[in-house]
């Protein structure tokens, strides 16, 4: 994963009010790709998000994956 990629979360983040499968965007990477700056927004364009995930949290988009609209509580 590169910056620009648009990325799924691989598990739930409570405290920032995200689940597992919400789409996010790379705008960082640390340490050739150790970890990574994501930013999650709503489809209306506010930003829930911008947390720092390691490989394991965070994974590309997979071939004929669908997008999820939800309310963001």
């Amino acid at each position: 994963m590169k910056e620009h990629d648009r990325v799924v979360l691989a598990v739930d983040l409570p405290d920032q009010k995200l689940t597992a499968g919400d789409l996010g965007t790379v705008v960082h990477l640390y340490r050739d790709g150790v970890a990574y700056e994501v930013e999650f927004v709503a489809l209306d364009g506010e930003t829930v998000a911008i947390v720092t995930l390691t490989r394991e949290q965070v994974r590309p988009i997979a071939r004929r994956e669908i997008a999820h609209a939800r309310q963001v509580a």
